[in-house]
């Protein structure tokens, strides 16, 4: 079997930006290797070596940024490993995920709580593992947090522009200018360790420039914070740093340099994090399904897999373009795929070119989709979830 590539598109000049370094995918090789020993359901081949790869990038790009891996990105206990070996620090959105860390050794007191909206449960439990950083969004939060945990040290996410984003972010989270300096107002009140800020740019950011935007927002709330009394010393710039798919991204190095001439003179005392996700995990895996059928209705092609929105390639219905592979040969034409649930919001695309010859029982393969794959995929209908397997 061989595994039929995808012809790459030659790139205009306003592109340039866009390749200036290299990106590395799995090999594809491996896939091949691990359908010679037979298949009972969709999978998730990741190559760990490249998740070593992606962090030691991410690290030499931004010196004195330090990664704490979204684990919500892929939680894998074998991913997570590897990021840990690899020095990688950790944010959560769950105490489900600070559970998991914490069973594999992470001391919770490096652990980073990023969900601006916790209940008051999960932030007793936290707590009481020995979380410490948590961030918050609005004065209400600020005032749960303390009531929970008078000692805790926060950071405020500020609103920040999304343009140029595949997924703006902005609006569900983020304090708008409007509300900072009241918040701020009420940490000082409640005598509350306000000691950072951070914002997010929005998933698979291809604007460099909206973590400029945000640094120099997030200086102007540090002077704000420092008027008030406050010390500051975290700046948390987030994630969004973009993967290959379909269109072209600004590498994490041509990134870094916006993000490195932004903090070149903050001081030393402030630190500077990330929370890298989808960058570190993404290019190391590619997920494969199968062809359960194909029908023609109305003179339109439909195309069935045996993985759909429920079982994993749920951010398709988010307009996230996946590159997708097959072992046929034929010309193109325009498919209408779905999954195999009996839901009818089931559906991927539409109008998607594969080739013609495409039938029941023939293997799709979609490299660099190691991110929010598995983590996302559910047993509605009493379909499996999807395996994983790491190399």
């Amino acid at each position: 079997m061989k595994i039929r590539t995808a012809t790459v598109q030659k790139r205009t000049e306003n592109e340039v930006i866009f390749d200036t370094h290299p990106e590395i995918s799995l090999d594809l090789s491996h896939v091949e290797d691990a359908l010679k020993k037979g298949y009972n359901r969709p999978f998730l081949l990741v190559d760990s070596n490249i998740i070593r790869n992606k962090i030691r990038r991410f690290k030499a790009a931004m010196p004195r940024v330090h990664p704490h891996y979204a684990a919500k990105a892929n939680p894998d206990s074998r991913v997570l490993k590897t990021l840990i070996e690899e020095g990688s620090g950790f944010e959560i959105a769950s105490i489900a995920e600070l559970d998991l860390l914490i069973s594999l050794g992470v001391p919770a007191a490096e652990i980073y709580y990023s969900n601006p909206m916790k209940s008051r449960q999960y932030l007793e439990y936290a707590a009481s593992k020995g979380v410490e950083w948590y961030v918050l969004d609005s004065v209400e939060e600020l005032r749960k947090i303390v009531s929970v945990k008078p000692d805790a040290k926060l950071y405020l996410r500020i609103d920040t522009p999304n343009i140029g984003s595949d997924w703006p972010l902005a609006g569900k989270f983020g304090t708008h200018l409007a509300d900072i300096k009241a918040i701020i107002n009420e940490a000082v009140s409640l005598n509350a360790d306000l000691a950072g800020v951070t914002f997010h740019v929005g998933s698979q950011c291809r604007n460099p420039q909206n973590w400029r935007v945000g640094i120099e927002r997030a200086r102007n709330v540090f002077a704000d914070m420092r008027q008030a009394g406050l010390r500051p010393r975290l700046l948390n710039i987030g994630g969004g740093y973009p993967v290959r798919h379909v269109k072209p991204i600004p590498s994490i190095e041509v990134i870094a340099d916006v993000i490195n001439a932004a903090i070149a003179d903050l001081p030393e005392e402030i630190r500077i994090m990330a929370e890298p996700g989808r960058y570190l995990v993404s290019d190391s895996a590619c997920f494969v399904c199968r062809v359960v059928g194909t029908a023609t209705r109305n003179g339109k092609r439909w195309m069935y897999w045996d993985a759909g929105i429920f079982g994993g390639i749920i951010e398709v219905s988010e307009g996230l373009r996946y590159e997708i592979l097959t072992n046929r040969t034929g010309s193109s034409t325009p498919w209408s795929i779905a999954g195999p649930t009996c839901d009818s919001v089931d559906v991927l695309m539409h109008d998607e070119l594969l080739p013609e010859d495409i039938q029941e029982g023939d293997f799709i393969f979609i490299p660099n989709a190691g991110a929010y794959t598995t983590a996302y995929a559910s047993n509605f209908n009493g379909f499996p979830l999807p395996d994983v397997m790491v190399l």
